[in-house]
């Protein structure tokens, strides 16, 4: 078991760095390779990007086809954008460069509803030059379409299922408390609603989406409410600012599967600097019911990052195409060493 699984880092943000930095601990993985834009990263080493006290002698390039053409890896690691539409060009140069593909991006996690073409080009795409392609995550990937679909499995019917997720944004990076508008005026969140600078949270319409292709479902429409400003009711100090009272403390976003004139799936995700509970819920309504709750909540970035590197062995396990999370083999943690894993289903 030598040849480890080499891996190239696509994006070294937030959640890049992140992946990145817990890639080094898992045994079986080498990094080869990171990409990304920044001119405060392009040129440097890798170990200083991430703030770690060693060199690790991968140097950040902003030119992917560079790398591709001098550096051969198993896997890329994607973590620039939020939106398939920007990052297709980056997958593209993945594929092209016969590299499989894990990706944060959330409308990657399930692109056949608002992009059926762009999902067929990445799928041949991806069959002609042997490589899979996944788009994952906390959220889209697990905790409101994975998990609820995998919920469903005891049940002879499935009426409507609702998943919400309350989560305490105090405790986020600062970019993310600032994204959802902590500390805003309600007519200035209203405006940067209306500039699309806020956006709420980006994934519900691929989560509805993929729990109703799992379910057979064929639904009339999915709706997808613009984001509601959650009010401050006291002063909330967060390592971002203080949020006045009637100040904007977070959002909620909430979006419904129609299906027979009803919601049979909604998904609310709520997030601002006042909860008072974190916690995840499932509630399937069927036969039998299903009620579950993860109190505590599960942490997002750590989550995303956890997503992402056990994903690797299903997506170098699975056949060449543009593949789902509902696809793919039961989703898990890995082993202490990937290539154990690998190397078992290659036997």
């Amino acid at each position: 078991m030598d040849n480890k699984i080499r891996v190239i880092i696509y994006g070294i943000g937030a959640i890049g760095s992140s992946i990145a930095r817990a890639a080094l601990g898992k045994k079986g993985l080498e990094l080869v390779g990171a990409l990304d834009i920044s001119k405060d990263k392009v040129g440097k080493d890798l170990g200083e990007v991430l703030g770690l006290n060693r060199t690790l002698g991968i140097t950040v390039t902003d030119d992917p086809e560079g790398l591709f053409s001098r550096i051969r890896a198993d896997v890329v690691l994607h973590a620039t954008s939020s939106y398939l539409k920007d990052v297709y060009p980056q997958l593209e140069a993945c594929i092209k460069a016969e590299m499989n593909v894990v990706s944060t991006c959330e409308e990657l996690s399930y692109p056949y509803y608002k992009y059926p073409e762009l999902s067929r080009e990445l799928d041949e795409m991806a069959k002609e030059y042997g490589v899979a392609v996944l788009g994952t995550g906390i959220n889209p990937g697990y905790l409101m379409d994975t998990l609820p679909i995998v919920l469903t499995a005891p049940c002879l019917e499935v009426r409507r299922i609702k998943v919400t997720r309350m989560m305490d944004s105090s405790k986020r990076r600062i970019p993310y408390q600032k994204k959802i508008g902590t500390g805003l005026t309600v007519e200035e969140f209203s405006r940067m609603i209306e500039e699309k600078k806020i956006t709420g949270h980006v994934g519900l319409v691929e989560s509805i989406a993929m729990i109703a292709d799992a379910l057979g479902w064929r639904l009339d429409e999915i709706q997808e409410l613009p984001p509601e400003a959650v009010i401050a009711e006291r002063e909330i100090v967060t390592s971002y600012t203080t949020v006045k009272p009637g100040r904007v403390a977070g959002l909620k976003s909430v979006a419904h599967g129609v299906r027979g004139g009803g919601n049979v799936i909604t998904l609310e995700f709520i997030s601002h600097a006042d909860v008072k509970e974190e916690y995840d819920a499932i509630t399937i309504e069927g036969t039998p019911n299903i009620n579950q709750k993860i109190s505590g909540g599960v942490h997002g970035d750590l989550g995303t990052v956890a997503m992402a590197l056990n994903s690797i062995p299903k997506v170098l396990n699975a056949q060449p195409g543009l593949w789902t999370m509902k696809d793919l083999t039961l989703p898990s943690s890995t082993p202490e060493d990937m290539r154990t894993y690998i190397q078992w289903r290659e036997e």
